[in-house]
């Protein structure tokens, strides 16, 4: 590889190791994009042909090394001694050496004068200074090939993430006059109409014209089971039809696509740091330049204490300790392992937005969540209905039906399918909505309630009947300030909530549910599952003490729920986790991890994967320390090589990455 290259290279990935960036902007990192992998971790910039071109100055040197070598100790050469050798070494030399002093000037020029780059250039030149140029070639040598396959595992933990940018196609067919033509899929109108053949990706988020259609949606949920849409049904971007041709109208603009914010989601997730990386970062920043003065001291400060001091000898040791003292382990494994997290996280269509709150989830002691859309279906249908036989039942029902028609509640779409089509001639005035309680309207000057009983206390109508006996959810239905009677309506468990709240106990989580539904409701479905607590009846404000209550007792509390109706207690709460990630794009603004595919049973997975990373970063933290520790005392005290040196600093490098690429292997 030429010179320039190979700096480019050098430059990548120690930007990415001394600023603990392993990258919050992938788009930006020319090595890196360049170089594309995709979600099976094949990489296809760097082929065979690529691969050896990485490795070739390293080839270079290390062919000159050993006969360098072999001269001085094997098969002595008289021409090879002086200026001669001098030169042999400087040429083995510059192949690895170069790349590095230049990101050594380079940092300098930034103001950051104690970098990797600095350390090692002055421990190698520090070595050809005193005539140890084999060492001082080999050093450099084994720190070159270390930075190429750190760069290799950067690439690896990006694959998984990466991946999605694949998911949207550069070109979309689309029907002008009825005729298909292909054009840039970012230049596509809403209102057009895209023509998707079997096996090919959808572009633009849009509306289903087609009867019906079925697609692969593992790029957004993680899961690979066909989903079929049927006719005005909504698909997204990155889904792949599967049988066949099928038209869909666009309906979102290529930048505002739930793919396209999914994707800067996930792009930004490393620049919100957990506690472990920041402190390393600055630790590094306090810690090398401590390691340069106690280096110059142990080169110097012997002269006044030692009678037999030889310079050559105590800098040797000071080299020796500079080699040692790099913070590559720590500085490029420890966010590596956060960034698998995220990937493998994203790869089971989890979507965390920093690795803080892989942190945070690791230390969750209890998870507190909503019922309906989480742990329920959230499809419900009517069960009964309970009306005044003096009241005319189809005329109250028509009139509920067009005041739900104004609400988006699970509730109301239940009425509607029960009911049928809203009648529009019904005419609504003074609509309100009654936070917790339900709406309020006027039709021919008369107040129709429809909601909760405590609507129907709030206005001081008496019912006669008393609402806990009655299991399911119940609608109260008040009109001309009279009681007239309730509907009662029932949501199904989901099919994955049992297995959730069993690994959830399993991993030592406590769970309690909080929901604005009836509390007979609440609690049968509590019992069902096996829940800890489970509080209903409450209002938003009620949710909120009641996670006050359980911080209080020094709980760490993750909530989980739909993230906007809910936006007080996600506020509240160490994490908030939202469910349905495809379904709202408040969800994705205002919840800190995305379950995108509404199964509870990642909850716990989200759990199992940031305490496993969690585990990766303090091993790979004590591994660095440890040996680095014992191998610096050595040094010091002249009883480490520079061979010593090289394990202790990419060596010990090289089995955090190991460790910390673990995770993306790993299944949850």
């Amino acid at each position: 590889m030429e010179h320039e290259q190979n700096g480019q290279q050098h430059c990548c990935m120690h930007e990415e190791k001394v600023s603990l960036k392993v990258n919050s902007t992938m788009q930006n990192d020319s090595c890196c994009t360049k170089n594309h992998t995709d979600g099976d971790g094949h990489d296809h910039a760097h082929g065979n042909g690529s691969i050896f071109k990485m490795f070739a100055p390293a080839l270079i040197s290390f062919v000159l090394l050993l006969l360098g070598i072999a001269m001085d100790n094997w098969f002595p050469q008289t021409w090879f001694k002086d200026w001669l050798r001098i030169i042999w070494y400087v040429v083995a030399y510059v192949p690895v050496g170069v790349p590095v002093l230049k990101d050594a000037v380079e940092s300098i020029r930034k103001g950051d004068v104690f970098s990797e780059f600095f350390l090692m250039g002055i421990a190698t030149v520090g070595a050809f200074a005193i005539g140890e140029y084999p060492e001082g070639v080999a050093v450099m040598l084994f720190y070159s090939v270390g930075e190429v396959f750190q760069g290799m595992a950067v690439r690896r933990a990006k694959s998984n993430i990466k991946s999605l940018l694949d998911q949207r196609p550069d070109e979309v067919v689309v029907l002008v006059n009825n005729e298909p033509q292909a054009i840039k899929a970012e230049a596509v109108k809403i209102g057009q109409i895209i023509q998707l053949k079997p096996g090919e990706k959808l572009g633009l988020d849009g509306e289903l014209l087609s009867e019906t259609a079925s697609f692969n949606t593992s790029a957004l949920t993680g899961e690979s089971k066909p989903d079929t849409k049927n006719k005005g049904e909504i698909v997204l971007a990155g889904m792949i039809n599967l049988n066949t041709v099928a038209q869909v109208k666009v309906t979102t603009a290529y930048t505002d696509s739930k793919l396209s914010k999914i994707l800067e989601l996930v792009q930004n997730a490393t620049s919100q740091k957990a506690p472990t990386e920041l402190f390393i970062r600055k630790f590094a920043k306090v810690y090398t330049p401590i390691v340069v003065f106690l280096a110059i001291g142990i080169a110097l400060l012997p002269a006044l204490f030692v009678t037999d001091y030889i310079f050559t000898d105590w800098l040797y040791r000071a080299l020796v300790f500079l080699v040692i003292s790099c913070p590559c382990a720590l500085v490029i494994s420890i966010p590596l392992g956060y960034f698998g997290g995220i990937g493998a996280a994203s790869r089971n269509g989890i979507l965390f937005k920093g690795s803080n709150f892989l942190d945070s989830l690791a230390n969750i002691q209890n998870v507190v969540m909503d019922k309906t859309g989480t742990m329920t279906e959230g499809v419900f249908k009517v069960q009964e209905v309970v009306f005044d036989p003096n009241c005319n039942q189809n005329d109250i029902l028509e009139m509920v039906n067009a005041l739900e028609s104004k609400s988006t509640h699970p509730v109301a779409t239940a009425i509607h399918e029960y009911v049928g089509k809203p009648n529009h001639e019904i005419l609504l005035e003074n609509i309100e909505e009654i936070a917790g309680h339900g709406l309020k309207a006027s039709i021919d000057e008369k107040d129709l309630l429809v909601g909760n009983f405590k609507l129907m206390d709030k206005f001081g109508l008496s019912y006669g009947l008393d609402p806990s006996s009655i299991v399911y959810t119940t609608i109260a239905v008040a009109y001309d300030n009279k009681f007239v009677g309730y509907i009662t309506i029932a949501d199904s468990i989901k099919e994955d909530a049992q297995e959730t709240i069993n690994l959830l106990h399993r991993l030592q989580v406590r769970t309690t549910m909080l929901s604005g539904d009836k509390g007979t409701v609440v609690k049968y479905v509590a019992e069902q599952l096996g829940i800890d607590h489970a509080f209903g009846d409450l209002l938003p404000e009620d949710k909120v003490n009641k996670v006050k209550e359980i911080k209080a007792r020094g709980e760490n509390v993750a909530f989980v729920g739909d993230g906007v109706n809910d936006a007080p207690v996600v506020a509240l709460s160490d994490v908030g986790i939202a469910m349905g990630g495809l379904g709202s794009d408040a969800t994705i603004e205002t919840a800190d991890v995305v379950i995108q595919d509404d199964k509870p049973s990642k909850i716990p997975m989200a759990i199992r994967i940031g305490k496993q990373t969690k585990n990766i970063v303090w091993q790979n933290i004590a591994l660095a320390f440890g040996v680095k520790a014992i191998v610096l005392i050595l040094g010091a005290g002249g009883l480490a090589t520079m061979w010593e040196a090289v394990f202790a600093d990419v060596g010990v490098a090289l089995l955090a990455i190991l460790n910390a690429v673990r995770i993306q292997r790993m299944q949850f």
